[in-house]
């Protein structure tokens, strides 16, 4: 018998074929050849919300191939992706590849293994066509939504623009964020730090908390200096001691959100790079024995849910590597949210035995740090909880209580592979993770220094990548599969920006969103989005017609549409031109900074009468606020002028601000806050021609200090000061030369 397998991706045909033996033959479909067409609306909404289906322009050579193919063919599997994306590819490929009924089979699998593919193939199915019908239906919806509002955005702001179900959502999380930010008020308030010393010499470094009473807090300087004055020159003694031990469990395993979240903050990855990266791990890789190996299970999913295999694999090697206390009694086991599709496994090593440093060689840089990220999660998810020595005390004098608080481990658990990351870890509680000494109730403490601080409140962080896929999660907007394009596209149309790390909102996103809570607050609803997130389960599991789902959802949508329309009938709104130094050289105008499909130029005012357009370059397109712009510290050594940060095809760099006149340069830096640990300058943060960052001090070359990373996640151990990477190597030190390191 021949046997046809249908693959969607070429490099996983390849890795697959391996395994195969004689009457197999495997194909790649390169993703969809059948969707909606792009020229018109393609949706009947009369009959049943018919969708009119074509072959995807310049995948006409493909079809035809593959259809060659299944004609000489007995048997066809379809093997494409295990989700409702994957299932819809497959359901086109039976109408595109004219594929008989009879030959027809289905089979998915989490991981790109051959056991779990063999397996896979002694299980073939039916198409689901209740998940089709899910997929459909969400292409059905964002079309009515796409193709409905986006003319009416066109007409009331500007060419070009798009809405959509989720991502006009997202939109308006990031400009409500930033509506906050700038309603923020700060509020005073002050800290008062006395350094106490022991006996036996030791400083501690106690917060002022309150009095016998309570907690006070400090909200003036006059409150402040009265207590200071009170206590004088007063000892302290030790009021309480609170000694516990904390159990700390290990996070789950990786969903989709939460690989892309810890991507942000460990690896400063965008969602788009670490699912790019990801495709490539589950997809396969060559590690050297002759066979192309899928690293990890598949990464659409949010499923805690892991394998009886998988988890005596952990078992096997936690116990090997660490010892039987560093696997639990009873294994961990994650529940999954209420709302998450249990098709696939959480994201996991598809075989825990390959480790990062086995591969290491084989892997890029990043997917290398991807795959470490992903199997140290995995195996410390399934080992012991941490145990935390903790030990709180309260210093009295004249009645006022300051408090110290330090923790030690006692036994590392999970932490020997995967250290947490939290919040308490930029050092903003307060009281720090000091180890304290022994200290007795009683003991009394000379006071060495008091000190004040006046600090503000702070508003609220500008979300990240990471940070908006977690409140996209949070509220039930979206599906792992949907996260990164949406991102994607809130960018690309303009209406949000980065900024660093950070997604600012824009003129357009602003105004956007205002006019879609004004004309169509159902599609923004927060509630509303996430209640349709659920009815497309409900379509999957059959227990709702998709026909009823949309019949729903367009009565109120037409309703909305026509009242905006009438309503804003002769309503235009203006977004605010910025004006550049440029002059039109054909009517005199000062010229205009315009997007277009290209990017940003400059425009005469002028248009249509006027149709001159320049070229921007990077000095024409700087933002007219000195206050928002980039200062190097030091000037123009040409003109004394200031040094401006500009970004150029090679990266960014400081420029002269009377450029073109004067065309002076410098590379970038940016000051990292850290002093030099060799002569006390200042570290800068720096980039090379590839635009990698390291770091180097400014005395730089009188002073060769350079790593190329300062891990921030990562401390000393020993006495708790940053950690240093030597450039090009894995070996890591402390910046204070207490003696730690680790590493070659």
């Amino acid at each position: 018998m021949n046997t046809l397998i249908i693959i969607e991706s070429p490099h996983k045909a390849l890795t697959i074929k391996g395994w195969l033996g004689r009457g197999y033959k495997v194909v790649a479909c390169k993703g969809h050849v059948r969707d909606l067409p792009k020229s018109k609306f393609g949706i009947d909404i009369e009959n049943g919300f018919n969708p009119q289906y074509i072959n995807i322009r310049g995948k006409g050579e493909l079809i035809a191939s593959l259809k060659k193919e299944v004609r000489g063919a007995d048997r066809v599997i379809l093997a494409t992706d295990p989700d409702r994306e994957g299932e819809a590819m497959s359901w086109h490929l039976v109408s595109a590849l004219e594929i008989e009924r009879e030959k027809i089979q289905r089979i998915t699998f989490n991981e790109v293994t051959k056991n779990s593919f063999k397996e896979a193939l002694k299980n073939p199915r039916q198409i689901d066509i209740n998940m089709v019908n899910s997929q459909q239906a969400r292409r059905i919806l964002d079309r009515i939504v796409g193709y409905k509002i986006s003319p009416f955005l066109w007409k009331k702001i500007k060419n070009g623009l798009s809405a959509g179900r989720v991502q006009s959502v997202a939109t308006r999380i990031i400009v409500e964020r930033e509506q906050e930010i700038r309603a923020f008020v700060p509020e005073e308030y002050w800290i008062i730090t006395a350094k106490l010393l022991t006996e036996n010499g030791v400083v501690i470094n106690s917060k002022f908390y309150g009095d016998t009473k309570g907690k006070i807090d400090l909200t003036d300087k006059e409150q402040v200096d009265k207590i200071i004055a009170s206590i004088g020159n007063g000892d302290f003694r030790v009021a309480d001691i609170k000694k516990s031990v904390k159990t700390r469990r290990a996070q789950p395993p990786f969903t989709t959100s939460t690989m892309q979240q810890e991507a942000n903050k460990r690896l400063s990855f965008q969602t788009q790079r670490t699912m790019m990266i990801a495709q490539e791990l589950y997809e396969g890789i060559n590690i050297g024995d002759k066979n192309t190996h899928g690293l990890i299970t598949y990464m659409r999913t949010d499923s805690l849910r892991i394998s009886d295999e998988a988890r005596e694999a952990a078992k096997a090697y936690i116990t090997e590597r660490f010892g039987e206390k560093y696997f639990p009694q009873t294994a961990n086991v994650y529940k999954s949210k209420k709302n998450a599709q249990d098709a696939h496994e959480a994201i996991r090593p598809s075989d825990p035995s390959i480790t990062p440093e086995s591969i290491k060689a084989k892997l890029t840089g990043d997917q290398y740090r991807l795959y470490k990220l992903i199997w140290d999660r995995f195996i410390a998810s399934q080992m012991s909880a941490a145990l935390i020595d903790t030990v709180v005390c309260d210093f009295e004098s004249c009645g006022y209580i300051f408090r110290a608080s330090g923790e030690t481990v006692k036994f590392p658990g999970y932490k020997a592979v995967y250290e947490d990351l939290t919040e308490e870890d930029n050092g903003e509680n307060g009281y720090g993770k000091n180890r304290l000494p022994e200290l007795q109730l009683d003991e009394k403490l000379k006071q060495e220094s008091i000190s004040k601080e006046q600090k503000f409140t702070q508003p609220p962080s500008r979300f990240t990548e990471g940070s908006l896929v977690k409140i996209l999660e949070e509220k039930g907007i979206g599906r792992p599969s949907t996260y990164t394009p949406t991102i994607t596209t809130i960018i690309s149309r303009g209406y949000i920006k980065r900024e660093g790390k950070t997604l600012i909102p824009t003129e357009l996103g602003f105004v956007t969103t205002e006019l879609m809570k004004s004309s169509f607050p159902h599609i923004v609803d927060y509630n509303f989005t996430a209640k349709m997130e659920e009815d497309l389960d409900k379509v999957e599991s059959g227990s709702v017609d998709y026909i009823t789902v949309l019949n729903e959802f367009y009565g109120d949508f037409k309703k909305q549409l026509d009242e905006a329309e009438k309503k804003l009938k002769d309503t235009k709104i203006e977004l605010t031109k910025i004006e550049t130094d440029i002059i039109c050289d054909k009517c005199g105008a000062r010229m205009i900074i315009k997007e277009g499909r290209y990017g940003k130029f400059a425009a005469c005012p002028n248009y249509p009468e006027c149709k001159n357009t320049h070229k921007l370059d990077s000095a024409d397109s700087k933002d007219k606020d000195p206050s928002k712009e980039v200062l190097a510290d030091e000037k123009c050594k040409n003109c004394g002028a200031d040094m401006v940060l500009r970004k150029g095809a090679f990266g960014s760099f400081f420029a002269c601000r009377n450029y073109p006149d004067c065309k002076t340069t410098m590379p970038y830096y940016k000051d990292s806050g850290i002093a030099c640990p060799d002569c006390g300058k200042r570290i800068l943060m720096k980039q090379t021609k590839t635009k990698k960052t390291f770091y180097s001090c400014e005395n730089y070359p009188e002073c060769s200090f350079s790593v190329w990373d300062i891990p921030q996640e990562k401390r000393c151990p020993r006495c708790g000061d940053l950690v240093l990477k030597k450039k090009n190597k894995e070996f890591y030190y402390c910046r204070s030369k207490c003696g730690w390191s680790e590493g070659k």
